[in-house]
């Protein structure tokens, strides 16, 4: 008997072909600019840095940026809590340092030498309730490799210049009662916002030099009244030459003394929060004055200790020092000035000076930006783009409501853009195109000749995906 064998049909099968490859998900500010793609790499690099930064200086998220920008709780001169004194500085460079003032005539003494603290650049001094008072007035007489001088503590809250010398000193400022907020909360309006820029000392009528009080007394009713809703104010910081309109900063946690005391200028935002203005002062981080008595230029024999070193330095055309954002304690220094502003003279916010300066090496001088490569070409200070970037997370997780504006010329992308789309996180950008046009304008053409085309192209020539405040020069 034959045996017949019985094969199994099978189904042909087709290959399946290959998937292709995901394509990656754009960062939102390339999403929201397709132009923008040929510089997504450059963009999720300094997104990138700043998230390294940050998981850097919270150490892993274990704290806040928050709680990491509260130097001026611990450097400076502070009472403790049975009413001490407590000093401490950060001079990695010195080898000795004496606090000297009205308190011990001046001179040198074992009782008020500082101690290195272990481990570290920092110094310390503690002493009794009894060794100096309210008003006196001080300075750090700094020792180091080769040299010495009289300095004005980097954090010092008070600063004052004496009438006949002209030398300014740091002044203990510890009055017997604390400024008591009327106040207390306020939630600053940001759409729309009608700002009236100020200084103190100049925008008032008499000739002399005005006063925080005479301010409140006397323009800020004309402001309110005027329909704004928002003052910023230039010259807090306290600076040496009264002539650099406050750009020249000199004792960045020091608000000025020549328009009153801490307490006046606290009166006056206090008033007009209670009156619904938004208050925001001009923040000047982007360069220092080279000053070395009363600033930061020389502390303590480390002309770098504070600002870049070689020829990244000094800027040229302004005549002054420029940040070292790659140091962590400059990275300190600047987030805990910002916190502070906020925290203890409830500003409302900040316009950021000089932000182009900052964003380019060559500081955005002598060059055009006229395409998006111009950004990106590796001319950026990636330490100075993540500062900002930083600047405003801190700044809007110690209040979610605050204002930062950033005063920029180039036109750099993302500047105004959330920090979760790759952008720096500023509200605003001051466009400062409109008034130096408007000015141009009117000086260059007759009315008849003026282009309405070109007025309407550079009152819209904006990022839809960025906020923009304008504003108009009175001459």
């Amino acid at each position: 008997m034959t045996c017949a064998k019985k094969t199994a049909s099978k189904k042909a099968v087709t290959p399946k072909a290959p998937k292709a490859p995901k394509k990656p998900q754009h960062i939102g500010l390339v999403k929201n600019d397709s132009w923008l793609e040929p510089y997504e790499s450059a963009i999720r690099g300094r997104h990138d840095h700043a998230e390294w930064m940050i998981n850097k200086l919270t150490n892993g998220g274990k704290h806040s940026l928050s709680d990491f920008a509260s130097g001026y709780l611990y450097f400076g001169l502070h009472r403790d809590d049975k009413g001490r004194w407590v000093f401490r500085e950060w001079a990695p460079n010195a080898t000795e340092i004496y606090l000297i003032g009205d308190f011990n005539d001046w001179k040198e003494q074992k009782k008020y030498a500082c101690k290195r603290i272990k481990g570290t650049g920092n110094w310390e001094l503690k002493l009794p309730a009894t060794a100096m008072k309210h008003g006196d007035l001080y300075k750090l007489k700094i020792k180091w490799e080769g040299g010495e001088g009289e300095r004005i503590p980097a954090w010092v809250r008070r600063v004052v210049q004496d009438e006949e010398t002209k030398i300014f000193s740091a002044q203990v400022w510890a009055p017997v009662e604390e400024y008591k907020w009327k106040k207390k909360t306020f939630r600053p309006k940001k759409d729309p916002l009608f700002i009236y820029e100020c200084h103190i000392g100049m925008g008032q009528d008499e000739e002399k030099v005005g006063s925080y009080t005479e301010f409140k007394e006397n323009v800020l009713p004309r402001v309110i009244k005027g329909g704004y809703n928002c003052i910023q104010i230039m010259a807090i910081q306290e600076h040496p030459y009264y002539g650099s309109f406050g750009y020249h900063v000199s004792n960045f946690f020091a608000c000025s003394s020549r328009f009153g005391t801490p307490e006046e200028l606290k009166d006056l935002i206090d008033t007009a929060h209670q009156n619904g203005i938004t208050v925001i002062m001009d923040l000047v981080h982007s360069h220092a004055v080279k000053n070395e008595v009363e600033g930061l230029g020389n502390f303590c024999g480390d002309p770098n200790q504070y600002f870049y070193p070689g020829a990244r330095r000094e800027h040229n055309q302004w005549d002054s020092l420029c940040f070292d954002y790659g140091k962590d304690e400059v990275m300190h220094f600047l987030l805990s000035n910002c916190k502070y502003w906020l925290d203890e003279f409830h500003f409302d916010g900040f316009r950021f000076d000089g932000v182009t300066s900052m964003l380019y090496y060559n500081h955005g001088l002598g060059v055009d930006f006229c395409g998006y490569g111009d950004y990106f070409n590796g001319g950026q200070d990636d330490n100075a783009i993540c500062y900002l970037a930083l600047a405003n997370k801190l700044i809007h997780e110690v209040n979610k409501n605050a204002i930062t504006i950033a005063e920029e010329m180039s036109g750099m992308p993302g500047l105004a853009a959330k920090f979760e789309d790759g952008g720096l996180g500023f509200d605003y950008r001051l466009a400062m195109g409109i008034p130096d046009y408007w000015i141009k304008m009117i000086k260059e053409k007759r009315d008849e000749d003026w282009g309405v085309f070109d007025i309407f192209w550079k009152m819209t020539d904006r990022r839809s995906d960025e906020k923009t405040i304008s504003y108009a020069c009175l001459l």
